[in-house]
C-alpha cells in the first residue's frame, strides 16, 4: 500500500518547517509546529484573526466574508479554513503573530495604587514557616548478612528510623522496583525524598489538618540533600507561567513564560469546552498544553543548570476548566446547567502519567476550584493575598475573558465569575489584539485639536488596541468630550479623525502610511459598545455580590488586583470608565501573578495547603446568571461611567465641570 503524500510547511517569518499530510489544516499544522497566529473562536471563522498570506504552494480554502476579493486574490487566507495541498510558504502578518517575550515584560510606571514587591509578596500570609511538604534525608544502611537478612526494605525503614526517628512510614511502589539496586550500586548509602501525604478514610474523603504520615516516594545513590527542587505553575487561559523553587534555600532560580497553546482553538473557555466535544479534542487539548510545559521544565532546568532528576514535586493552579484540560478531565458538564465539574478536590497525580517530563516519583498537586468557573487559580490568589486571614473587607479581583471576584475577609468571603468576554484580550474590537509588540498600550488627545498621542508596546508602529490600550483610550475620549457617556462619537467636533465607517462612526487612530499593517488603525462604536459591556459585567459582578451580603461599594476597605492583564490597568482611568470601583486610590492593592504567588508558597510551606484548602471551604459561591439582580446591575453599568451619577461622584465631578 503506497504510503500517504505529505506536504512541507515553511512559516515566516519564523523560517520554521513542518512536514504534515497533505490535505492538513493550516491553523493545526500552526500548533504542530509551535507557531502563534492569533485565533479567538476555535477554527470557527468568524474572528478573523487568523489571517495569514500564502506566498508559495497550493491551498483550498473558501474566501471568509473577513476577507475582501482583493485581499483574497492577494493571498489572504484564514489559517483555521485553510487546506494545505502541496508544498507552501505561508506568512504570517504582524497583526496576526504573538510575540512570547511580551509576556515577562513588567510596568515601571505605577499611576495609582500600591504594588506590591517580590520581596514583600510573601510577607501577605501571616504566619507562614518555611516547612516544604517533601523533605530530604541521607542514611547509611547496614548491608544484609546470613545472620541478618531482612528485606531491603524493612533495613531501608530501619537505617531512617535509626538516623532520622521517623516510623510510620508508607512506601510508593514504584520505589520498590528499583530499591534493591540502588542500595547496592550506592554501597548503601543514600538519599530519601519523603513527603507528608493525608491519610484517607474508609470513604475516601481527606480528613484534616493533623492527620499527615510521611511516605517514602524516592531514593537516591549517595547524599543529594542539597539538590532538592519544586516546578510550580500557573496554567492560564492565555499563558503560562512556571517557576524552579530551591526547596533546601527557599529560593526561585528561574521562571518561564509562554503563551497557552490551546489559545489556537479558541480565546476562552466555552469555546474549548465546546472543542473538546470534538472527536479527539479533548485529547488534543491537554497534549498541547502538556507540551509547552514541557518546553518551559526544560527551558527552567536550562536557566538554572540543576539536575532534573532532583526534582520531586509539582504544583498547578489554574481555573476550573484549565485544570480539567491539564489533566485529561472532560469539561462538558462544567457548560451545562447546573453547571458541574468532575471534581473540586483531585488527588496528587502521577506527573508521568500526564505526559510531563520529570521523574517517576513526582506527583502534581493542583489546588481544589470553588465552582465551575471559580477555579484553583483564584484559590491561589485568595491565599497568596492572605485577605482570608485579615478583617478588612476586601474586595479581590482578577479581570480577564471570564472575570473572577471574591469579596470578604477572615470570617467570610462570596465569589462569583461574570463572562466579561474577550474585549481585555483584545477580542471582539475591530483591530484588537493580545499585548503584543505593536499594541497600543497608552493614549493620548489634544483636547483642542483632537489629535492622538500613541505608545505602543515595543515603540515600534502601531498594528493593533490591546486591553489595558482601550481602556485608556476610552477614557481620555470620554474626558475630552470625543464620546458621549453612551459611547457615542460626537460629529460636531472639529477633526477629520471621526468619520463614518463600515461599522458605524469610528476614529482614526493612526492613517495606513503610520501604522505596520498598511491599513488605517481605527476604534469604532462597536467596539466602543464591546469594552462597556466587558466593563458592565464585571462592575455588575462586583454590586451583585456585596448585595447578596448586605452591603455597598462604600463599605469596601481594600480591592486588591491580581493577574497579567491587572498589572497594567491605570486604575484611575478605570474607575473613569465604570470598570473598578470608586473608592480611594489608596485601597489599591496589585499583587501582580496571585495563582503563581499561592502555587509558590504551598510548595515552600506543608501547612498552607490546609490553608489553600480552608480558603476553598470558606467561599460561597454565587452563581451570577441565576441572579436577578445581576442583570439589573449590569444595565445600570452600560453607560460611562455609569447611569447612577452617585456610584462615581469624583467622575461624574470632573466631566460635569468640562461640559
Amino acid at each position: 500500500m503506497a504510503s500517504a503524500k505529505t506536504v512541507i510547511i515553511r512559516f515566516q517569518p519564523h523560517n520554521r518547517e513542518i512536514q504534515v499530510p497533505a490535505g492538513e489544516n493550516l491553523l493545526r499544522a500552526a500548533v504542530e509546529a509551535g507557531v502563534y497566529i492569533q485565533a479567538s473562536c476555535g477554527g470557527e471563522a468568524f474572528c478573523g484573526k487568523c489571517r495569514v498570506k500564502v506566498e508559495r504552494g497550493k491551498t483550498e480554502s473558501p474566501r471568509s466574508p473577513k476577507l475582501s476579493e482583493e485581499e483574497y486574490r492577494q493571498g489572504f487566507r484564514l489559517a483555521c479554513q485553510t487546506r494545505v495541498l502541496e508544498d507552501t510558504e505561508v506568512l504570517i502578518p504582524v497583526e496576526s503573530h504573538l510575540d512570547r517575550r511580551i509576556i515577562a515584560r513588567t510596568r515601571e510606571r505605577v499611576t495609582a495604587g500600591r504594588r506590591v514587591s517580590h520581596q514583600e509578596l510573601e510577607s501577605l500570609v501571616l504566619g507562614w514557616c518555611f516547612s516544604p511538604a517533601l523533605r530530604k534525608f541521607y542514611a547509611e544502611i547496614e548491608p544484609p548478612s546470613l545472620k541478618d537478612n531482612r528485606s531491603d526494605l524493612s533495613r531501608l525503614l530501619l537505617g531512617l528510623k535509626k538516623t532520622q526517628g521517623m516510623e510510620g512510614i508508607s512506601v510508593d511502589f514504584c520505589l520498590l522496583r528499583k530499591l534493591p539496586f540502588v542500595l547496592r550500586q550506592s554501597g548503601w548509602k543514600v538519599t530519601a525524598t519523603v513527603v507528608q501525604t493525608r491519610m484517607e478514610s474508609q470513604l475516601g474523603e481527606y480528613q484534616l489538618r493533623g492527620s499527615r504520615r510521611p511516605k517514602l516516594i524516592s531514593l537516591e545513590e549517595g547524599d543529594t540533600t542539597r539538590e532538592h527542587y519544586s516546578i510550580v505553575l500557573d496554567i492560564g487561559t492565555t499563558t503560562v507561567w512556571a517557576q524552579l523553587l530551591d526547596l533546601n534555600d527557599r529560593k526561585t532560580l528561574a521562571e518561564d513564560s509562554d503563551y497557552n497553546p490551546q489559545i489556537q482553538f479558541g480565546d476562552d473557555v466555552i469555546t474549548r469546552i465546546v472543542y473538546s466535544q470534538k472527536p479527539g479534542g479533548l485529547k488534543k487539548l491537554q497534549e498541547t498544553l502538556i507540551g509547552t510545559i514541557n518546553g518551559m521544565i526544560r527551558e527552567l532546568i536550562a536557566r538554572s543548570g540543576v539536575n532534573p532528576a532532583r526534582v520531586s514535586h509539582m504544583t498547578a493552579a489554574g481555573n476550573t476548566v484549565m485544570t480539567h484540560l491539564l489533566l485529561g478531565l472532560d469539561p462538558k458538564y462544567i457548560r451545562e446547567s447546573p453547571y458541574t465539574p468532575v471534581a473540586n478536590y483531585i488527588p496528587p497525580v502521577r506527573a508521568v502519567d500526564l505526559g510531563l517530563e520529570v521523574g517517576e516519583h513526582v506527583h502534581l498537586y493542583t489546588f481544589p476550584s470553588v465552582a465551575s468557573y471559580v477555579g484553583g487559580d483564584i484559590v491561589s490568589g485568595v491565599l497568596g493575598s492572605g485577605i482570608y486571614q485579615r478583617k478588612p473587607l476586601t474586595l479581590y479581583i482578577d479581570i480577564g475573558t471570564n472575570g473572577e471576584i471574591v469579596i470578604g475577609n477572615s470570617d467570610w468571603m462570596v465569589t462569583a465569575a461574570c463572562s466579561a468576554g474577550p474585549a481585555f484580550e483584545g477580542g471582539g474590537i475591530k483591530h484588537g489584539m493580545r499585548a503584543t509588540t505593536g499594541a497600543l498600550e497608552d493614549f493620548r488627545i489634544d483636547p483642542v485639536s483632537f489629535e492622538p498621542m500613541l505608545l505602543t508596546i515595543g515603540m515600534v508602529k502601531p498594528k493593533g488596541i490591546c486591553g489595558s490600550g482601550l481602556i485608556n483610550m476610552i477614557a481620555e475620549f470620554l474626558e475630552a468630550g470625543v464620546i458621549t457617556p453612551k459611547g457615542k462619537f460626537n460629529t460636531d467636533l472639529p477633526t477629520r479623525r471621526i468619520r463614518p465607517g463600515p461599522d458605524g462612526n469610528e476614529y482614526v487612530l493612526a492613517y495606513a502610511g503610520e501604522t505596520a499593517t498598511g491599513s488605517d488603525l481605527v476604534i469604532t462604536e462597536v467596539d466602543i459598545d464591546n469594552l462597556m459591556r466587558a466593563k458592565a459585567a464585571m462592575y455588575a459582578g462586583y454590586v451583585t455580590l456585596l448585595q447578596s451580603v448586605g452591603l455597598s461599594i462604600s463599605n469596601l476597605e481594600q480591592v486588591v488586583i491580581a493577574g497579567a492583564f491587572g498589572s497594567f490597568i491605570d486604575v484611575e482611568r478605570a474607575i473613569t470608565i465604570g470598570l473598578l470601583p470608586e473608592v480611594p486610590l489608596d485601597r489599591f492593592l496589585f499583587i501582580g501573578n496571585g495563582s503563581l504567588l499561592g502555587a509558590r508558597l504551598i510548595s515552600f510551606c506543608n501547612e498552607m495547603l490546609d490553608d489553600g484548602e480552608r480558603v476553598c471551604r470558606m467561599m460561597t459561591n454565587v452563581e451570577l446568571s441565576e441572579t436577578p439582580a445581576f442583570m439589573d446591575n449590569y444595565m445600570a453599568a452600560l453607560f460611562l461611567p455609569h447611569t447612577n451619577g452617585a456610584e462615581f461622584p469624583g467622575v461624574s465631578a470632573r466631566l460635569a465641570g468640562k461640559k
